[in-house]
């Protein structure tokens, strides 16, 4: 029988990417005197994945590869105006109100008096738990977890830090890659809610192959009546 719940944050109970790609199409139009969108986007693809070792996930990490490419598409050119829109781009991803996913505040409430709920999510600290307390539905999760990186490790390290069996545990998210395979691989349960927008970074290519290991809703308000249908053992 399921006891822990964890879900992801960006995407699963928020939105997320659509954000990102917001100040993605501000980043290109700014850029477009010097290069064309599709070099833009190749750049900035590039430096994001060079730099996730160095800055990790979030926004902070973001703009600083925004930065790093608009000096490198530009050969240099850029102005001190245009790298102080960047950062304005970031300002203003980090007052954006956090706005619910539809259905989650409801799922969760319900799910709260009959589960220990966590969110495990990963990403800049500052800007997870900002996003956490001003989401609104914080109080209802027992435990916040905000990690590096999402390996199986990881969830084991969390699992036995809760003092969580495996075979109890149930993760939610909206990526194959870092919520729902590595979950499996460790033991545990997990549960997949794909999102409109997917990060190139997040993407599995061989969905196929890992079929029937998890469990996939359209919806977070399908999972209380998914979760009644489990055996109760």
């Amino acid at each position: 029988m399921i006891t822990t719940i964890a879900f992801d944050a960006d995407d699963t109970l928020w939105h997320n990417e659509n954000l990102y790609s917001i100040t993605q199409e501000r980043f290109k139009r700014l850029l477009a005197p010097f290069q064309d969108v599709a070099t833009i986007d190749q750049r900035l693809y590039a430096t994001e994945m060079r730099n996730l070792a160095f800055f990790g996930y979030g926004i902070k990490g973001f703009t600083l590869s925004m930065i790093e490419t608009a000096i490198e598409v530009t050969d240099g050119r850029i102005g001190a105006r245009e790298i102080r829109q960047i950062i304005d781009f970031a300002r203003d991803m980090l007052r954006a109100p956090v706005e619910l996913l539809p259905g989650v505040r409801e799922t969760i409430a319900s799910l709260s008096d009959s589960y220990r709920l966590m969110i495990i999510t990963k990403g800049d600290l500052f800007d997870q738990e900002s996003k956490i307390a001003r989401s609104g539905i914080a109080d209802y999760f027992q435990h916040i977890e905000i990690v590096s990186e999402k390996t199986p490790d990881t969830y084991a390290a969390v699992m036995k830090r809760h003092g969580i069996e495996p075979h109890r545990f149930l993760m939610v998210g909206n990526s194959l890659k870092s919520d729902i395979l590595p979950v499996v691989e460790v033991g545990g349960n997990a549960v997949y809610i794909p999102y409109h927008l997917t990060w190139e970074h997040e993407r599995v290519i061989d969905e196929g192959a890992i079929a029937g290991r998890y469990a996939t809703l359209s919806h977070i308000s399908e999972l209380p009546s998914w979760l009644a249908r489990l055996p109760a053992v």
